[in-house]
């Protein structure tokens, strides 16, 4: 074969990427020292590369995604450097106890494209598959075939389905929420009601009121209960707001959608005004510029934009825009029965769909301790680590005369992006026996040694031994 014939390899495709070093080094305001130090090379080579005298090795490309995640897919854009984060990604899956190093990957991803595309494709056909036992989970946990969905179910999977990101709403209510804002973070309560009333002619009270929100569409009149906390009343004005300035956008989405039921279309454009209420408060860019200054620092970003700690948690989850993601993240809200009310995932770990969560999992202890926060490091039958956050929340209702709503809210990420949370610092990451073993539901976890199990698994057979009393009064097959 001649010279001409053979595959190219990524290192001789010489990938010159000086002036995106220099872009990531000034954004991380980090001097070529400090660059230098994380790439593992001199001074002198970091200076070569940021003048594109030498090209990137797979070794440095690889560090780079790794340190710098969510810097550098923005700058990986051509199809072979996409291919290799994806086959780099699905190849340092727990699953595999050899990894194969950065040059092994650059040789498959540029000799063999069809096979690695095929071989990230497998990948992704795996972790579906185990996600399958979840079917088991729902047919136990509502008892009803998968066909005949309850229209709050069909509105959750859509959202899941969607990744719980909604591009034509997000920017329709960024941009709608950077007219409002002016200079300052998030658009204020004033500029919220003039917009009610000034450009949608809607009249507008605060008052004592059984419901957090109360619209007259035929009288164009809107009560808030006065008793809320300032943010939710702000929120709930939002919601109105984006609820009638995008309702076009809404129903296109709501349309296209595929929803069997009526109630379930009511159900999500309600949801779908939720989504676009967070996005005007809290809008895309500036939230997650903001954000990663922050580190995620929940409570810097909830007095930042004038919102709660749940809103800044669930408008984190939904930072899925293409070309400027945010750290994937996972969120939900768990209430004192462990019910999850709330869940989202744009990680590899994926909540039981109904029921609850794994009770080692530390959002069950913030539950029960309102406005502090929990810290853990856990790590899934798969092999993957993360790290959670939870805090408890009470929501007062205004009245002695009806009960508190008590809530956790939990958020967390991979550990490969443990940088970027501030609440991983002062966690060991490295350590074998740091993490909490956690699982998704009881029915579909395999580990055999859970003191806290409440099911066997569905798929596992049963050994009970009547001269033997363990934790669990059986063993699993």
């Amino acid at each position: 074969m001649t010279s001409d014939a053979r595959p190219p390899q990524l290192s001789r495709r010489r990938i010159f990427a000086g002036t995106k070093l220099r872009a990531l080094r000034a954004m991380r305001d980090l001097k070529q020292a400090d660059m230098a130090a994380r790439l593992g090379i001199s001074v002198s080579y970091l200076s070569q590369l940021e003048s594109d005298d030498r090209p990137l090795t797979p070794t440095l490309l690889e560090i780079l995604a790794r340190d710098f995640p969510l810097d550098w897919q923005d700058f990986e854009e051509d199809a072979a450097t996409r291919r290799f984060a994806a086959l780099r990604e699905a190849a340092a899956d727990p699953l595999f106890h050899s990894p194969l190093s950065a040059d092994q990957l650059a040789r498959i991803a540029e000799q063999q494209p069809v096979l690695a595309d095929q071989f990230v494709q497998l990948h992704a056909a795996y972790r579906n598959a185990g996600q399958r036992l979840q079917i088991i989970d729902d047919a136990l946990g509502a008892d009803q075939s998968s066909g005949s969905r309850l229209p709050w179910e069909e509105v959750r999977d859509w959202f899941h389905n969607a990744g719980n990101y909604v591009d034509v709403l997000d920017c329709a209510a960024e941009n709608l929420g950077n007219r409002l804002r002016g200079t300052l973070p998030t658009p204020p309560r004033e500029a919220l009601e003039l917009y009610l009333r000034n450009a949608l002619s809607i009249s507008l009270v605060y008052a004592a009121h059984a419901g957090l929100r109360d619209f007259d569409a035929e009288m164009g009149h809107l009560i808030i209960d006065g008793a809320q906390p300032i943010e939710s009343q702000r929120f709930q004005l939002a919601h109105q707001l984006a609820a009638l300035a995008l309702k076009q956008e809404i129903s296109t989405v709501v349309e296209a959608a595929g929803l069997r039921t009526a109630a379930a279309r009511q159900l999500l454009s309600i949801g779908l005004a939720n989504y676009a209420a967070g996005a005007l408060l809290m809008p895309y860019t500036r939230f997650r510029e903001d954000a990663r200054a922050a580190r995620h620092d929940i409570d810097r970003l909830r007095q930042s934009f004038g919102v709660s700690f749940e809103q800044a948690c669930h408008r984190l989850s939904t930072l899925q825009r293409p070309g400027a993601r945010g750290v994937p993240f996972f969120f939900c809200r768990v209430d004192m029965a462990g019910n999850i009310t709330k869940r989202h995932s744009a990680t590899r770990l994926q909540f039981a769909r109904f029921g609850g969560a794994c009770p080692l999992w530390i959002v069950h202890e913030a539950v029960a301790i309102p406005d502090r926060i929990l810290v853990q490091l856990a790590e899934t039958p798969d092999g993957v680590r993360y790290v959670s956050m939870a805090k408890g929340l009470v929501k007062a209702t205004g009245s002695y005369d009806r009960t508190p709503r008590r809530y956790a809210v939990a958020l967390g990420c991979e550990i490969d992006h443990a940088r970027e949370f501030i609440y991983a610092d002062g966690l060991d990451l490295t350590s074998a026996r740091a993490a909490t073993k956690i699982g998704i539901s009881c029915r579909i976890c395999p580990r055999s040694d859970c003191d806290q199990r409440a099911f066997p698994p569905s798929d596992r057979d049963i050994l009970v031994d009547p001269d033997r009393r363990d934790v669990v009064p059986y063993r699993l097959a």
